[in-house]
């Protein structure tokens, strides 16, 4: 059939974090939602003894209708009191019924809904309705009213999810403005991401990781356009299943996948102020195959950015001040093509293969003037042109396979091959107090990043309550980075100085693991979930300079445990894991980034993995039309790494930033936000995060000598989100967000604020929609106060941020597509490690240009 919904509206470019928690309440939407799982948030409904059965079939092919709604009203009051799915047989089951009088609606997209009239019921009665057939409608999304919007958060045992493909600004953006309004999450305007307070988080695609995902997780959300995300899990206590990587927790992007027969083609644009897209994906199916091929393409300009730095340093003896400001715009081109293919074997094996392209192209220009005064005296200005570039290339390669032997009973053989050539470069150029060109330097930074994973997965149900699952894998990890620096006069050869001015750092690393799973569900709607994970890995790394680094190999024992209950409407979850956190190559790639020799970062390939503890205690309830969910977690963190500086010793009042594992981290705080469905078309949602954390441990310094660092402190955000929807076609969005100031080891970072708003308005009977997104339109700049201190520095850093912004975006589908049910494709590789290089409660420097690799290890 001809489907005709297409929802659209202007993308809001946003930072920060949002949770409008859109619950589930009885009657908003055309279609029934599912039923909760016992232990789950949103089945409320009185308990009894009877049972209604039934099987969906197709009135025309005479086959199941797979996964079609199935909502129970009572027919009294005309409320909704119970709803389910149908499983892939066309049957379903609604047990725990009070005695009563009920009517079934039953509907599936591509069908008319289906009303079964006069079911009455007494307890421990079982009624079989029989077979009910659902004829088609090419018409059937027109002549639905739609009372209200569908869920925009869901709760589970372990996670929450986001469906994203419910917002409607979620056009003409790209990832990281879908996660600024996920809950729990904060993503700060540089794009880096964390989870409750934590940067050390795993981000997958499709339970998919990524070279480049590992290599920068702000870079690699900038190639996902934000209207083919369909929703974003975030969890927060992943199971023994998961990898035992990211001691925050994981994200994982979900995109669209189409299973619509025929052939069809969407076309999504936008142009604004300070950047415009172009996306084309198509789809086409036939039987048992489909293929995909699409292309989305980015482009940011007229980015400024101005900095402000004040900086004193000692070192042997002489005290340095340094002041500087600069100026800096940037422009880039961010790019992602794909092809998939999948086929199915059986009824009940499928074979799924796909290739993604990302590219990031990345520039800046920055212009700094730089006065060092030693010991209260001018000693030099200089004014430093600095041109960066950061280039990269990523390909993803992947073949599934997929045995279902019965619903939940399924056995999946996964591998993946991705590899990324990366490129972060600068250019400076020096010009003395008569504006001459005085010398020149470059930085040479090339990385390649490549990795196999091969994996497999077994599942069975134990009777009808109890789930069992276990599994192996395997990851193969190589990383090359070779640097230069390169100096020179204002003409002439740029030439190296010295054998410390070029290096290399090779990384190898291997890792086996197992793990397994047990579910257990009682019929008093207790949900346990426990686990065990095991993981060895193998590193063999060395550098050019210093030879073979002494990090040996190691394992770790992983356990999990996660339990719900529900009662009275009030659903509680409490939550233990274990996670690891090996350093990514940020971390360990010893190249110094020198774009602004005041502030220098170089890696450490010394580092060993952290190891964390989490706790959290969740609670959620439904209220009427408002849904409310408050969390509170705690982290315990040995072995930390984390960043610090320090004075450098042979270029003058500069500092370096490095990372250590300095000792322990304790963070302890709530995340609490509601919705209010106000009408049937109008969701306003609130939040607040509050946590203190503490940092403190051994820091070595100079010399070798050691020193205890402390500092601790509560950082606070919060914001709100609106949405309504009118008749016409028409939508509006509104979203603000403040975060308040960061704590690191040796001081605070400042925090900033944003807001958005947007409109919409769909045309061509849904085919196509327009829409006007505008951002801090108030504000013409934001600036982030950033505060380090220790014995031997003082830095206060001033980051002014322009990003007041306007965008026209334009949506349009074309092609005549057939529906049908979906089946389960073969599951994909899920890599959840890798420390990412997100700079969440990091340093600003004040050079703003990349210059250092980045790659995974």
């Amino acid at each position: 059939m001809k489907t005709t919904v297409l929802l659209f509206s202007a993308a809001l470019f946003t930072a920060g974090l949002s949770a409008p928690a859109f619950a589930q309440f009885p009657g908003m939407g055309g279609a029934a939602q599912p039923k909760a799982l016992p232990g789950t948030a949103g089945d409320n409904s009185p308990k009894g003894t009877a049972k209604i059965t039934g099987y969906v079939v197709d009135s025309s092919l005479t086959k199941a209708v797979e996964f079609a709604s199935i909502a129970l009203y009572n027919k009294a009051t005309g409320k909704a009191v119970d709803g389910t799915v149908a499983d892939d047989k066309g049957k379903f089951t609604l047990s725990k019924l009070v005695a009563g009088n009920y009517k079934a609606l039953i509907t599936f997209v591509g069908y008319r809904t289906k009303t079964v009239d006069s079911l009455t019921v007494s307890n421990g009665q079982t009624l079989d309705i029989g077979v009910i057939k659902l004829s088609s409608s090419v018409k059937q999304l027109n002549e639905v009213v739609v009372t209200g919007q569908a869920a925009l958060i869901e709760e589970k045992v372990d996670r929450l999810v986001y469906n994203a493909e419910k917002d409607i600004a979620a056009k003409g953006g790209d990832a990281s403005d879908v996660l600024r309004k996920v809950p729990l999450l904060t993503v700060d305007l540089d794009g880096n991401v964390s989870l409750r307070g934590s940067s050390n988080i795993r981000v997958l695609i499709n339970n998919k990781p990524s070279t480049i995902v590992a290599s920068s997780v702000a870079d690699a959300l900038k190639q996902i356009p934000a209207d083919q995300i369909k929703t974003v899990e975030v969890i927060t206590s992943p199971s023994a299943k998961y990898d035992a990587e990211g001691s925050g927790g994981i994200i994982n992007i979900i995109t669209k996948k189409n299973s619509l027969q025929g052939l069809n083609l969407n076309v999504d644009s936008g142009v604004g102020n300070r950047g415009s897209s172009l996306s084309l994906n198509g789809s086409y199916r036939k039987g048992k195959a489909g293929f995909t091929l699409g292309g989305f393409g980015r482009g940011i300009y007229n980015t400024k950015t101005d900095t402000d730095l004040e900086q004193t340093s000692q070192s042997n003896g002489v005290t340095t001040t340094t002041s500087q400001i600069g100026n800096g715009s940037s422009n880039g081109l961010f790019g992602q093509y794909n092809l998939g293919f999948d086929y199915d074997l059986a009824k009940n094996q499928s074979i799924t293969a796909g290739v993604r392209y990302g590219v990031r192209n990345f520039n800046t220009l920055q212009n700094l003037v730089t006065r060092l005064a030693t010991n209260g005296a001018v000693s030099s200005s200089v004014n430093r042109f600095v041109d960066a570039k950061n280039l990269s290339g990523t390909v993803d390669m992947n073949v599934d396979y997929l045995h279902t032997f019965k619903p939940q009973q399924e056995w999946s053989i996964s591998t993946l091959y991705s590899r990324t050539d990366l490129t972060n470069n600068f250019d400076a150029n020096l010009f003395g107090a008569n504006s001459a060109l005085v010398s020149r330097q470059r930085n040479l930074n090339s990385n390649v990043n490549q990795e196999f994973t091969l994996q497999t997965d077994y599942q069975t149900p134990i009777k009808k309550n109890q789930l069992i699952e276990f599994g192996g894998k395997a990851i193969l990890r190589r990383v090359d980075s070779d640097y230069r620096y390169l100096f020179g006069g204002p003409t002439g050869e740029l030439l190296t100085q010295n054998n410390n001015t070029l290096g290399a750092l090779t990384y190898n690393q291997n890792i086996a693991a197992g793990y397994t799973s047990y579910t257990y569900t009682t019929k008093k709607r207790y949900t346990l979930k426990g686990g065990v994970r095991y993981e060895h890995t193998f590193i063999d790394a060395s550098t050019k300079e210093g030879g073979p680094v002494g990090v040996g190999d190691y394992g770790v024992l992983v356990p999990s445990v996660n339990a719900s209950k529900t009662f009275k409407g009030t659903t509680v979850k409490l939550g233990y894991n274990r996670r690891i956190q090996r350093p990514g190559l940020q971390q360990l790639n010893p190249n110094y980034n020198a774009s602004n020799p005041q502030v220098i970062t170089v890696g450490n390939p010394a580092l060993r993995p952290e190891l964390t503890d989490n706790f959290e205690l969740g609670l959620s309830r439904t209220i009427k039309k408002t849904f409310i969910n408050a969390t509170f977690f705690g982290r315990v963190t040995d072995n930390a790494i984390t960043q610090v500086s320090q004075p450098s010793d042979t270029l003058k009042g500069a500092i370096v930033t490095t990372y250590q594992n300095i000792g322990r981290q304790r963070a302890f705080g709530t995340n609490i936000f509601a919705n209010v469905a106000a009408t049937s078309k109008i969701n306003i949602g609130v939040f607040f995060n509050s946590f203190y954390t503490r940092l403190t441990g051994q820091v070595t310094g100079k010399n070798g000598l050691s020193q205890e660092l402390t500092n601790d402190g509560f950082q606070i955000s919060g914001g709100s989100f609106a949405s309504a929807q009118f008749a016409h076609g028409w939508g509006i969005q509104a979203f603000g967000f403040m975060q308040g100031n960061t704590i690191q080891l040796q001081g605070t970072q400042g925090g900033f604020g944003f807001y958005t708003l947007g409109v919409k308005k769909d045309i061509a009977n849904k085919k196509g929609s327009i829409g006007l997104a505008a951002e801090n339109f108030f504000a013409n700049r934001f600036n982030i106060h950033t505060v380090l201190n220790s014995p031997q520095f003082s830095q206060v850093n001033d980051v002014y941020l322009y990003n007041r912004g306007i965008r026209l975006t334009f949506t349009y589908k074309i092609g005549k597509m057939t529906m049908e049910a979906p089946r389960k494709k073969a599951k994909s590789v899920n890599n959840d490690d890798v420390k990412s290089d997100g700079a969440g409660g990091g340093q600003a420097p004040a050079g703003g240009a990349p210059g250092g690799g980045t790659p995974r290890q």
